[in-house]
This record gives C-alpha cells, sequence and structure tokens, in this order.
C-alpha cells in the first residue's frame, strides 16, 4: 500500500536569510550551537530547523526509510507573516518556488501546499493564482495570523477563492495569542500546550461563526490529529444543546461539522489516533509525520497507522489523501 504524508515540512535557505534580516522587531535567527541555528520569537527560541528542512534528497532518503511514497511539503511556522507587504510576498514566492523545484526534480514523491501573504489579501490571491499554476496542489495557513482570527471579514477574498478551487487547507498552529501573559515559553509549552490550543481554537470559531457553511468546498485539515477538538466534541455539543450562544448562527451541533473536516495522524498514542477517527471518520483521517521537526515521528507514526483495524489502514495510510488532493 501506498503511504502519504500531508504534514510534513520544508523551509529554504533564501527564506531563512530573509527572515534573519527583515524579521524583527519579532523575528530573529542566531546560532544555538556551533552548528545548529534557531528561530526566536521576541528573543525566546520558537523554532529549530534541521537538515531535513533544507534537502530534499535527504528527505526522500529518509521517506525510503521510514516506507513513506509520497510528501505533500508545506512551510511550517512563522511561515510569511512578517515583514511588512513587500517582503511578506517575496517569502511566499521564494517558499513556493523553491517547493516547485523539489516536486519538479523529485516526481512521484514531492507535492506542495502554498503558504500566502495572508495579511494583504489581494496578494495573496494573486499568488495562490501563481502557486497552483506552478503546481501546488493546496493551502497551509497557521491557525493565526500575526494575532487575527482566520474567520476575520478581511480574509474572505482569499478563502472565496481557495473555496472557488475546492483546495484542501492544512491549518498549523504557532504561538496562540496571549503566551507570553501564559508564561508559555517555558518547558517547551508553546509547541505541546499552545499550538494544540490555537487549533482548537481557530477550527472552533469556524465552526461556531458559519464559516464552514459559507465555504463549503473547503477540505480543511485541522493538524495534529484535530489538536483537543475530538476530545472536546462532547462538550462542544453539550453547549449547544444547552446554551444560547452556541447556536447563534449555526444550526446543527458541533461535532457535525468534525465530520466534514479533515485530520492528520500526527498524534503520539494509539488511543488519541483511535479518538479522531471515531469522531471525525475513518474517511476523514490521513497519515502526517510532522517530519523533519525535533517532534516528529515519521516512523512512530506510521506504526500507530498500520495498527489500526484492517478496514481503516488503508484510507489513512494513502486513500483518503489521493481522493482530497485528487492524486
Amino acid at each position: 500500500m501506498t503511504v502519504i504524508d500531508v504534514h510534513t515540512h520544508m523551509l529554504d535557505r533564501a527564506w531563512l536569510e530573509l527572515l534573519r534580516h527583515k524579521g524583527a522587531p519579532r523575528y530573529g535567527v542566531a546560532d544555538i550551537t556551533d552548528d545548529l541555528e534557531g528561530i526566536f520569537r521576541e528573543g525566546a527560541l520558537f523554532m529549530t530547523p534541521m537538515a531535513g528542512h533544507f534537502d530534499y534528497d535527504l528527505r526522500v532518503r529518509d521517506m525510503d526509510a521510514g516506507g513513506v511514497d509520497m510528501a505533500i511539503v508545506s512551510l511550517t511556522c512563522p511561515n510569511v507573516y512578517w515583514g511588512g507587504e513587500e517582503v511578506s510576498l517575496e517569502a511566499a514566492r521564494i517558499v513556493n518556488d523553491s517547493m516547485a523545484r523539489g516536486q519538479a526534480d523529485h516526481p512521484g514523491r514531492i507535492r506542495y501546499l502554498a503558504s500566502l501573504p495572508w495579511e494583504y489579501p489581494a496578494r495573496a490571491v494573486d499568488e495562490l493564482t501563481r502557486a497552483c499554476d506552478n503546481g501546488a496542489i493546496g493551502v497551509m495557513v497557521m491557525a493565526n495570523i500575526a494575532g487575527r482570527h482566520l474567520v476575520e471579514d478581511g480574509f474572505a477574498p482569499i478563502w472565496q477563492a481557495i473555496d472557488d478551487r475546492a483546495l484542501p487547507v492544512l491549518v498549523h498552529p504557532t504561538e496562540p495569542p496571549g503566551t507570553p501573559e501564559m508564561d508559555m515559553r517555558k518547558y517547551s509549552l508553546t509547541s505541546t500546550v499552545g499550538f494544540m490550543f490555537d487549533t482548537t481554537l481557530a477550527i472552533s470559531k469556524m465552526i461556531y461563526s458559519g464559516f464552514l457553511d459559507r465555504y463549503p468546498n473547503l477540505k480543511i485539515i485541522a493538524s495534529h490529529a484535530g489538536a483537543t477538538l475530538p476530545f472536546l466534541a462532547g462538550r462542544l455539543d453539550r453547549s449547544y444543546e444547552m446554551t444560547l450562544h452556541s447556536r447563534e448562527v449555526i444550526t446543527s451541533p458541533p461535532s457535525e461539522y468534525l465530520k466534514r473536516i479533515y485530520y492528520d495522524a500526527v498524534t503520539y498514542s494509539q488511543g488519541a489516533l483511535e479518538l479522531c477517527i471515531a469522531v471525525g471518520g475513518v474517511d476523514k483521517v490521513m497519515y502526517g509525520s510532522d517530519y523533519p521537526h525535533d517532534i516528529g515521528d515519521m516512523a512512530g507514526c506510521l506504526a500507530r497507522v498500520d495498527a489500526l483495524p484492517a478496514d481503516q489502514r488503508e484510507a489513512v495510510r494513502c486513500g483518503n489523501a489521493k481522493r482530497i488532493f485528487d492524486l
């Protein structure tokens, strides 16, 4: 059976240098050790690029070793939401062109999701067109855009353009607003707790605001097995049943919307993966690895997928991804 990785990341050296020189005051790049650099946000270590983030040949070798046939690569945080309009657009073009080259150099092994200068809707729509013309098969977006919510009216032109193309969109977390106030920069709490909160809040707002009804062609993918959404599904429904505020806009329980979105299988326990499938449906979950982040686990994520019942395994390994990405 084929294995398709829908949550896996690539960077580009030119993107990193642009961030180094144009990311201030929020972002910076500095040495962590003699041979390792880090991306810092407001002076705190935010993300550690690894060798596999830059080297497609290394990536393909690791995919061969891990039993992965195709990677649908995407940028990760801080994406391109920094530096102002021209810099943000330049950063998006650098990364999208780099991924298009990776796809051309490794046919059948690499596909990619476009990054967009989301804060500048007209530029974002133009870049979406250009990236799709160059082979992008979807979009990746952070769960908040420099602190702004994805459902804001100002982003509507971008969402409409994506909906018109019926593209998959990987919603990936970043540092949530309020991180310093919650003291989450200690003990890696930003990535272990903050990221899960960021995705959960973003998708919950999409549900309760009627966003998913306004854009019915979108294929939203909630990162990291839906973050905490599968665990909270019953609580969301209970609130919908008992409080007027929870049903101001929508007319179906939140759990019905959770069956309309998609999920990757990037989670680190068998029970969490099985709960995600139980809530979202076996036709909505796809293999992911989070490679090459230090927390990524290509082999472990695949082993958990392969431990699923036989009637679920193939759908999660590749069938669902083939269908929604039209591969």
